[in-house]
């Protein structure tokens, strides 16, 4: 390796680590997204998010974008999106942080297969059009319109309880989330970086 590439190595991974610290700030809690400081995946997962992030994220912009596209202009919340990969203890592939301005929608996009990233984005814009957290009537009848207006099927029954809600519409789960921050899954950006 020459002194240029591990110049831009470390830049990449400078921008990772940085990221990371970021989006920690946006989160409920900050630990709701991982610290990999001195884990021994923490080169590899902070290289690979500064050199790929940003494409990750103009997809899940572009999700963003027709998640508001069911809503009228004055019924659409003010929202930024970004990709995390949020702690192994919280279970969660998604959290709403409507404390923010915009309020932010963090979302482990390595926990679900890319081809249910919709999904994802489209369950937390529901608690943001919501208002709050919970899976209520409010929130069913958000998720209703997205799925709807997104072609994905919403629950056929009628009162569908809280349960069913907590995770709808239902997403692929990955095998091993961190394969995708570190590089493993073979993910590539629909567009080049």
């Amino acid at each position: 390796m020459s002194v240029g590439s591990a110049d831009l190595s470390q830049d990449r991974w400078c921008r990772g680590c940085d990221y990371l610290a970021m989006v920690r700030q946006l989160a409920l809690m900050p630990g709701l997204v991982l610290w990999v400081q001195g884990e021994p995946h923490e080169e590899r997962l902070c290289t690979w998010i500064g050199t790929h992030v940003a494409a990750v994220n103009r997809q899940l912009q572009v999700l963003l974008q027709a998640c508001h596209g069911c809503f009228h202009p004055w019924e659409r919340p003010s929202l930024q999106v970004w990709a995390a990969p949020l702690a192994p203890s919280c279970g969660l592939a998604g959290v709403c942080n409507l404390q923010t301005q915009p309020g932010t929608l963090l979302l482990d996009v390595g926990r679900v297969v890319p081809a249910d990233w919709l999904r994802l984005v489209a369950h937390e814009y529901a608690h943001a059009q919501a208002g709050t957290a919970g899976h209520h009537a409010r929130f069913a009848q958000a998720l209703t319109q997205l799925c709807l207006g997104l072609a994905l099927a919403p629950p056929l029954e009628e009162g569908v309880s809280a349960a069913v809600w907590c995770c709808y519409p239902v997403c692929q789960l990955t095998r091993d989330p961190l394969a995708f921050w570190q590089g493993r899954t073979g993910w590539t950006a629909a567009e080049p970086d």
